[in-house]
């Protein structure tokens, strides 16, 4: 598979600037992409697929620019997003059938084993298919025609527990052939503790962290006892909770305290919470 580089873009809106973002898209990775609702996610997904044009910066597939290449681009790569409005009273076949035409790599042999894999009826309406089911009808289009690098937005946004588990098995067999990857935003972190290799956390249009999931998991602890043993390090925490006694808080693992008390609880701290760390700094 052909490696995508996102190299140095930006996006300079009235009320948002996308500052300098990079990272690659490598074959055989499952790549979480996290940060508040605002905090550039939808524009970098929109500027890799080339529906928003950067400011500055470039993104690349195999090398070269994907502005000189985008016919071919779009055959490889496809971008899905969350809740996506079908024409809910057509078919899925008939709308399979419009849409494979612009697809000089269909394949509908595979396209067929996607459906019966997936469990969706070809005869019925878009509008009869459950909010997963779209999404899986997303997938089989978009693999169906070829694409080795999936971009999606949010693609678990509104599905119940069992239909995003159901997803992110899905999503590892998929990369585990070292020919597919997939980039994807999600607000539901647990998905990301499931499936992901490599998280990239965007904040107010930067890149803060780039790095695998072990790394970055490993790199934060969640302290929890009396507050009368721990508030004397708060300054120590990045984030933490002080109220009626109790207190909470997460810490860089090279500060980690040693203290022997048994009402002091330490553990590594989970991926939500370490974002929730980074979003709203300390309070008290």
């Amino acid at each position: 598979m052909k490696t995508l580089e996102i190299k140095n873009i930006s996006k300079h809106y009235p009320t948002f600037d996308l500052k300098d973002v990079s990272f690659n898209i490598e074959p055989g990775k499952i790549i979480g992409f996290i940060g508040r609702n605002g905090a550039g996610k939808t524009t970098t997904l929109k500027c890799v697929y080339n529906l928003v044009r950067p400011s500055s910066g470039e993104v690349l597939y195999d090398g070269s620019p994907i502005i000189d290449i985008e016919a071919d681009y779009k055959q490889d790569v496809a971008m899905l997003v969350g809740e996506m409005d079908y024409y809910n009273t057509k078919t899925v076949k008939s709308l399979t059938n419009v849409t494979k035409r612009f697809y000089k790599n269909w394949d509908d042999y595979k396209y067929q084993n996607y459906l019966k894999d997936f469990g969706i009826d070809e005869n019925k309406q878009i509008k009869a298919l459950s909010s997963g089911m779209k999404v899986k009808y997303g997938l089989a289009l978009a693999l169906s025609r070829g694409a080795k690098i999936l971009l999606l937005d949010e693609p678990t946004s509104g599905l119940d527990p069992v239909s995003r588990d159901e997803l992110m098995d899905i999503f590892i067999d998929l990369v585990s052939d070292q020919e597919h990857a997939i980039l994807f935003s999600t607000h539901v972190i647990s998905d990301l503790e499931k499936c992901a290799d490599q998280i990239i956390y965007i904040k107010n249009g930067e890149i803060v962290i780039n790095e695998d999931v072990t790394s970055f998991e490993s790199s934060y602890l969640h302290y929890s006892g009396d507050s009368g043993t721990l508030s004397p390090y708060k300054d120590k925490f990045i984030f933490y909770r002080d109220r009626l006694g109790k207190f909470e808080g997460i810490m860089e693992k090279e500060y980690e305290l040693e203290i022997k008390d048994m009402n002091v609880k330490k553990r590594k701290a989970t991926m939500e919470e370490i974002m929730v760390a980074f979003e709203r700094g300390n309070w008290q």
